[in-house]
């Protein structure tokens, strides 16, 4: 079969003019495969493996099982096909992903991106073992994912999107671009910030309730703003590149018997430059899992391991003289302070992927579950708690505990 025209799209990857459609999966999967890769098109030994760890997109992994090949030869010619969640162009910047990827492939910290298509990318697939929430105590591990997050923090830089350069826009205005622009002022766009500014805005208000929600989760990003924005931190202004997903379904372990034990991390649609104390405050939350079982989220001496590890390993990395014990015991208070923002985020996103995913998943109780971390903090960290007389919330109880 002839492959379909391929052009190039932003960037330097190529552009597929077709579509996955889920309802024909195998046939537009097949499709999009062969036009990468034609020399399959005649194989009756091509399949696809389907990955069911995420709660956004379609993930598909295209292996030929041609006779005479071992499993880590097919794994090495596997492809991975995703497919974007429906309406998530309102929560996610296609071309940045893209960009995201090719930046990191620069720095060797991601698979090689073949091609994007109409809804979606192709890329080569990493092998390894995914890990398991239950996995992330391991303190092997722990101490993996903190070297490899340090490696992003210290060697990848924040390049500025110029599609979304500030001097086209009016900052004195009302619109929704200068809201987003004006998240946190002086701050390069896009960055955490600003894209919980964009959610914000892309929250549904057709009903009084949803308008007063939105108002109150307005007010409380001002709030949050004012308080951790303006901090000092690693990398430039205050922001490192971050990956700001990294649950334990985007950690790849690589436990090959003549390397050390090492990790890969996967999934860089959420990448922007943040604060790097919320990329490992969001590390830590996802402890708990999809299930927020807040027992499992890490105690002080499991977060001081991590950070100190994390610490070393940017000081190696970024050459800069850093005195490790104190920039330690300052990261853990930064982590601390920032440890109700995940919450925040991924409740604000939950709340949006109830209205427009059509994934099997329980968004809105996840969304109340997610925001219910924050108030928690908040409540803890203002005195409203212990003012009210109340018992401290397991999550904050498991994040006290040494």
């Amino acid at each position: 079969m002839a492959p379909a025209a391929v052009s190039t799209g932003p960037g330097h990857v190529r552009f597929i003019p077709l579509t996955y459609d889920p309802a024909d999966s195998q046939a537009s999967a097949l499709k999009l495969i062969h036009t990468i890769a034609p020399h399959w098109a005649n194989d009756d030994t091509v399949e696809f493996v389907r990955f069911t760890d995420g709660i956004t997109n379609t993930l598909l992994k295209a292996v030929n099982r041609r006779p005479g090949l071992s499993k880590a030869d097919i794994d090495r010619e596997a492809i991975l096909l995703r497919a974007y969640g429906n309406g998530t162009d309102i929560l996610i910047d296609r071309e940045r992903e893209a960009a995201n990827h090719e930046l990191l492939m620069k720095y060797h910290l991601a698979p090689d991106l073949l091609a994007r298509f109409a809804n979606g990318m192709l890329y080569r697939f990493v092998p390894g073992g995914v890990a398991q929430p239950k996995d992330l105590p391991d303190p092997v591990l722990s101490k993996a994912i903190a070297r490899r997050l340090a490696q992003w923090h210290a060697t990848v830089p924040c390049v500025p999107d110029t599609r979304n350069s500030t001097t086209s826009i009016d900052l004195t205005g009302t619109s929704n671009k200068a809201k987003i622009a004006n998240a946190a002022p002086g701050k390069p766009i896009p960055n955490l910030w600003s894209t919980i500014q964009k959610w914000i805005l892309a929250l549904p208000v057709g009903t009084e309730a949803e308008r007063e929600r939105q108002s109150k989760l307005q007010t409380e990003l001002e709030l949050v703003v004012k308080q951790l924005s303006q901090r000092p931190g690693f990398g430039q202004n205050g922001l490192v590149f971050a990956h700001c997903d990294l649950l334990s379904a985007n950690v790849i372990m690589h436990n090959d018997d003549d390397k050390p034990f090492s990790v890969s991390f996967i999934d860089y649609e959420y990448g922007t430059p943040s604060p790097a104390a919320f990329d490992i405050a969001n590390h830590f939350a996802e402890w708990a899992g999809y299930d927020c079982d807040y027992a499992d989220i890490p105690k002080r001496s499991q977060r001081l391991a991590f950070v100190r590890e994390y610490i070393e390993t940017y000081a190696q990395l970024s050459g800069d003289e850093l005195d490790i014990e104190r920039e330690t015991t300052k990261m853990m208070q930064d982590v601390d302070d920032f440890r109700g923002v995940p919450g925040f985020y991924w409740g604000i996103w939950s709340s949006i992927q109830a209205t427009i995913s059509k994934i099997d998943f329980d968004y809105a109780s996840y969304a109340e579950l997610r925001l219910g971390e924050y108030w928690a903090c908040k409540y803890e960290q203002d005195g409203t708690r212990a003012a009210a007389g109340k018992d401290m919330p397991l999550r904050e109880v498991t994040w006290a505990s040494e």
